[in-house]
């Protein structure tokens, strides 16, 4: 069994009204956990009047993934080119499919005073990657944890003898919410065929008896059947993700998910064309209609497998 402590970096998200996230996967020596391939922790920031300091991110494209909007605080409101308009809530999963091509603008709403969440990405197997665009919504009920250890809210996949939730997905996954009471030590059972990755959210957390710091990822082979989480004084909240190892290579550039570079050179110019892979976004009223790519760098792309190793 191997595990890797991932550190965040700091990334501005989004426009001319940026936010800054903690990123933590992918990372040079790891590409996934299962199919999740991208990990963005963001706040609690506070959102001041004309959504200052919160979340407007133009319309802007995606394909081969999935995306995952998971929140702890705040609202917004999600509109893709699929014709889905929804509101992202702490509890409620919005997963939007891009299939072969999507955009979505997201902005926070003015209700909003603290935005605070995770924004996830899920890759989809080459069989499936040009599916149909696709948006389910599904609001997570907490379950009560054995022992008073806490609370879980289980939005993807299933936790052994705790939830499962009815949402569809392309790979074998998991993804859950947990809260920890202070102080509390529980032990989760794993499915072993699974990685899994924990990231902490708030308060303090140890995992198999090493600490996590704040917006910390660590991430575990396949192999063990169990998982010790031991919170603080203060308790814990964490996001536990895991899913069965995400054997393909893929070249993952901006806001894309592709297998070659020339893909890639395609979608970025089907872009910046406006051209029907994508569609239009209706209804968003930001700066900026439409966020365009940046420049491809002068090397080309080169497939990573889930190791962070570049193949030729």
């Amino acid at each position: 069994m191997a595990t890797q402590l991932m550190k965040p970096r700091e990334v501005p998200l989004g426009g001319l009204r940026a936010i800054t996230v903690r990123r933590t996967l992918p990372a040079k020596d790891r590409s996934f956990v299962g199919a999740w391939c991208f990990v963005d922790h963001y706040g609690p920031q506070r959102v001041r009047a004309n959504n200052e300091g919160g979340m407007d991110v133009p319309p802007h494209p995606h394909t081969g993934l999935q995306t995952v909007s998971w929140l702890f605080e705040g609202e917004i409101e999600h509109r893709d080119s699929g014709g889905a308009i929804g509101q992202v809530r702490p509890g409620e999963l919005n997963l939007m499919t891009s299939g072969a091509g999507i955009c979505h603008s997201e902005v926070s709403t003015e209700s909003t005073d603290v935005l605070h969440g995770v924004q996830l990405w899920v890759v989809l197997p080459d069989a499936d990657r040009h599916t149909v665009r696709n948006f389910e919504h599904f609001a997570a009920e907490p379950v009560a944890l054995a022992d008073d250890a806490g609370t879980a809210r289980v939005f993807l996949g299933a936790l052994a003898d705790v939830a499962e939730s009815p949402v569809h997905t392309y790979t074998p996954l998991l993804g859950a919410q947990l809260d920890l009471a202070p102080d509390a030590k529980v032990t989760l059972r794993l499915d072993p065929t699974f990685e899994h990755g924990v990231l902490l959210d708030t308060g303090a957390v140890s995992v198999d008896g090493e600490p996590l710091e704040f917006g910390d990822l660590v991430c575990q082979d396949e192999g063990p059947d169990s998982l010790v989480l031991q919170a603080g004084p203060d308790g814990a909240r964490i996001i536990l993700l895991g899913g069965e190892p995400f054997e393909e290579e893929i070249i993952m550039w901006w806001n894309f998910v592709g297998r070659t570079h020339d893909e890639i050179e395609q979608f970025r110019e089907q872009w910046q064309a406006q051209a029907e892979r994508f569609g239009e976004v209706e209804g968003y009223e930001g700066e900026t209609l439409r966020i365009a790519a940046p420049k491809l760098p002068g090397v080309r792309l080169r497939p990573r497998n889930r190791r962070g190793k570049r193949t030729a």
